[in-house]
């Protein structure tokens, strides 16, 4: 897998193209992290930090453009709408105990658990869904993010 990704950024610097692979919802830090680190050969900060913003990145385009698109595309296209609302209720079935045990910290937590389905792209999902103020959700989304990419990190140095 990890050939297949770097062969679509064959030719890109390697910061960007840790960037890009971070910034993708399915792979997030998660997949960039350990590919910076192992493959590129960047040092433990550079990885952390490419891999943080690339996946940041993602949170803050969702937070402010997935009302306006989902909006868009389900007015004119059935089948969007029926995602979108698939979508939205199953991050509401996901997030909801979370956000009624933890409130708002519920978005940090959901960004700083670095597993598939759950991560930093679902909890900018569960902030918008939830209308976070972008006040309390950007800095808990950007930290939760942090401590994310520490935990690969953490992982990805100790099993090199």
């Amino acid at each position: 897998m990890h050939e297949m990704i770097i062969g679509w950024f064959t030719g890109f610097p390697k910061e960007l193209a840790i960037f890009l692979i971070s910034a993708i919802p399915v792979t997030e830090l998660r997949a960039a992290l350990p590919l910076a680190y192992s493959v590129y050969g960047m040092s433990a900060f550079w990885s952390w930090f490419y891999s943080v913003a690339g996946t940041f990145f993602t949170m803050v385009i969702i937070v402010f453009l997935i009302e306006p698109i989902a909006k868009l595309l389900s007015h004119y296209i059935r089948l969007f709408e029926n995602f979108f609302e698939w979508l939205f209720s199953h991050t509401r079935e996901k997030a909801g105990g979370k956000m009624e045990k933890y409130g708002v910290w519920a978005i940090f937590i959901l960004a700083a658990t670095p597993i598939p389905l759950v991560g930093g792209m679902t909890g900018a999902l569960a902030a918008f869904i939830f209308n976070v103020p972008l006040k309390k959700s950007l800095p808990l989304l950007l930290f939760g993010t942090m401590v994310s990419g520490w935990i690969v990190l953490g992982i990805t140095v100790y099993f090199n």
